[in-house]
C-alpha cells in the first residue's frame, strides 16, 4: 500500500487554514518543480482571486459550475496528497492511464484505496494540473473503473 501524507486538519479558524493550504500547494508546486513523464507540473493561473491562483482554488473548492464553486475542507486537507500521487504514479497501489478527450490527452491517477483521483492534462511543454478529487459516488467509481479497463485494452 502507498503510504500517503498526512491531512491538514482544520483548526477552526478559515482564513488561518487557508493559508496553512496554500502554503503547502506553493510548496508542492509552484516552487517545488515537480515533473510527471520529464515534463513539469503546473496549474492554472488565471483568473487569480485573493491573490491566489485559479488551480488552487479548483484545487480546494467543490462544484459544477466555477463561478459557484464552495470551499470543500476534505478537499483541503487533502492537498499534499495530490503532488505525492504525481511523484509516486509508478507504484503499483495507484492505477494510471492515458485517455483522450476530444482532441485532449488526460493522465488519471487513481487512489482506489483512499478513493482519490488526480488528473493531469497534456500541453505542449508541461501538464496542467487540472483537477483532484474525492470519489465519493459509486456512480463515478464505475465511471473511473470503465475508464481504465478502456484503456487497458488500448
Amino acid at each position: 500500500m502507498l503510504e500517503m501524507p498526512d491531512l491538514l486538519e482544520f483548526s477552526g479558524d478559515w482564513s488561518l487554514y487557508i493559508e496553512e493550504v496554500y502554503n503547502e500547494f506553493q510548496h508542492s508546486f509552484l516552487r517545488s518543480g515537480i515533473r510527471f513523464r520529464g515534463l513539469p507540473v503546473q496549474p492554472r493561473f488565471t483568473p487569480e482571486y485573493d491573490g491566489k491562483e485559479f488551480g488552487f482554488w479548483h484545487l480546494t473548492s467543490e462544484g459544477e459550475k466555477e463561478e459557484e464553486r464552495t470551499p470543500d475542507l476534505s478537499r483541503c486537507a487533502r492537498i499534499r496528497w495530490i503532488s505525492h500521487m504525481i511523484i509516486h504514479s509508478d507504484n503499483e497501489h495507484l492505477s494510471c492511464w492515458e485517455e483522450r478527450r476530444g482532441s485532449n490527452t488526460e493522465f488519471v491517477i487513481w487512489n482506489e484505496i483512499e478513493d482519490y483521483v488526480v488528473v493531469l492534462a497534456a500541453r505542449r511543454d508541461y501538464w496542467l494540473l487540472k483537477t483532484a478529487y474525492i470519489v465519493n459516488r459509486s456512480g463515478k467509481r464505475r465511471q473511473l473503473a470503465n475508464s481504465r479497463a478502456r484503456s487497458q485494452l488500448s
